[in-house]
């Protein structure tokens, strides 16, 4: 993974806000997924290699690959909301550029233009060999709209 600094942290009252919205997430659970990373305006989503999340030649599945991404970018993009608003996806697409393969994947979400309503995000996802090789499997891109945030 790659070395994030302190600086490189978003407050922890955002960190906070993304870890609660994260663990609400019934398909981040249900997957395996977790944060690695919340910074401003990127976030990292770590989805370990397990038989749960694989398709028929071993490889993560291409829906367990696109959620995770998604959810990187919709964090990336919530750490740059303010708390009376939330974000929801519109849409996304994805190139998948090689087999989901090693240890684990790693999804990159990085805010990329800010919008009244809309925001787009980057999106990333690598395979990272147990010795730490990385490889871009799936790159894409994001848009979210920005919707009131509801009371709990």
């Amino acid at each position: 993974m790659e070395d994030l600094t302190q600086q490189d942290q978003a407050s922890p009252a955002v960190r906070k806000r993304v870890q609660d919205s994260f663990d609400r997430q019934g398909l981040m659970a249900h997957l395996g997924a977790r944060l690695a990373h919340v910074g401003p305006g990127r976030v990292h989503v770590v989805l370990p290699a397990s038989p749960q999340v694989t398709q028929q030649h071993g490889y993560v599945h291409a829906g367990a690959t696109s959620a995770v991404a998604d959810s990187a970018g919709g964090y990336a993009a919530l750490t740059l909301s303010d708390e009376s608003s939330e974000v929801l996806t519109v849409e996304y697409k994805i190139n998948l550029l090689a087999p989901a393969a090693g240890h684990h994947l790693e999804a990159i979400g990085t805010f990329l233009k800010p919008g009244r309503t809309l925001t787009v995000c980057r999106l990333e996802v690598y395979g990272v060999q147990s010795d730490g090789v990385r490889t871009l499997v799936a790159t894409g891109q994001q848009t979210l709209i920005r919707v009131s945030a509801t009371p709990e």
